[in-house]
């Protein structure tokens, strides 16, 4: 416990799956927390559960797309919190599953807009106020279709190989004021994301999914939000500009 004591952080895409379960951890580790989701429901709820178990967050409505919308998120939480530490850009889509011929320019520049020009738009609005902090912890998530081609995601796996590249190219320009950057890639983790690119369940699918990787059981939120956490505290001090892999050994085979 306390890891996170005094420190604020903002995380996109905090109202389900690994944003939330990054969000609750964060706020049980002595974070402040500015939950900020495209989805006015489920940002609200995650609060509500930080703040039943003692935690301090707050809520924005964001499209990580959005200059306008992130700088004021970035904006808001300096303000209330009184700095900023952490940034962890997680808010993603995955977009049409097709062939690259088959998919629609509109999903491409939508998928691209969310997932990794929603990061740049992070890192850019951040990076001021960290630097005025004396330092923080900017992550991303990445993922394991950014390492390896992963058929019918083109924009989804283009986007999150550019996010790896990125993250490497601001650790090394922003390192020696002592703001480090660093991704997760995570493997095939339950979540209502991939739930819904299975019309909502995954029961059909479960063992196929199994079989993409050597350890027996799927990745759950709280795996990335333990890496997440790792990334966030002064425990990986020496740690910037690399890609976690969270993904139960399968970019291993």
């Amino acid at each position: 416990m306390d890891r996170l004591q005094g420190k604020v952080a903002v995380i996109t895409g905090a109202g389900s799956g690994m944003g939330r379960a990054t969000a609750l951890r964060f706020a049980q580790e002595g974070a402040a927390v500015f939950v900020a989701d495209i989805d006015e429901g489920s940002g609200p709820a995650a609060v509500e559960v930080i703040s039943a178990g003692g935690g301090r967050a707050e809520f924005m409505q964001t499209d990580v797309a959005s200059s306008e919308d992130v700088r004021r998120l970035l904006a808001a939480a300096v303000e209330r919190f009184g700095g900023l530490d952490i940034l962890f850009n997680n808010a993603g889509i995955v977009g049409e599953s097709a062939r690259l011929a088959d998919q629609s320019e509109e999903n491409w520049q939508r998928v691209l807009g969310v997932n990794l020009t929603g990061v740049y738009l992070g890192m850019r609005h951040a990076i001021p106020a960290m630097l005025e902090r004396g330092g923080g912890s900017i992550i991303s998530t990445a993922s394991v279709a950014g390492m390896v081609g992963w058929a019918g995601a083109a924009a989804y796996s283009a986007s999150k190989a550019a996010v790896i590249n990125l993250t490497r190219t601001a650790a090394i320009e922003y390192a020696r004021w002592n703001i480090r950057v660093n991704c997760i890639c995570p493997g095939v983790i339950h979540t209502p994301l991939l739930e819904g690119i299975y019309g909502g369940s995954i029961a059909g699918a479960e063992e196929r999914l199994l079989r993409m990787q050597p350890m027996p059981r799927l990745g759950t939120p709280d795996d990335i939000a333990a890496m997440a956490l790792y990334l966030a505290s002064d425990e990986s001090a020496f740690v910037t500009g690399a890609a976690m892999v969270v993904d139960g050994g399968y970019t291993a085979r």
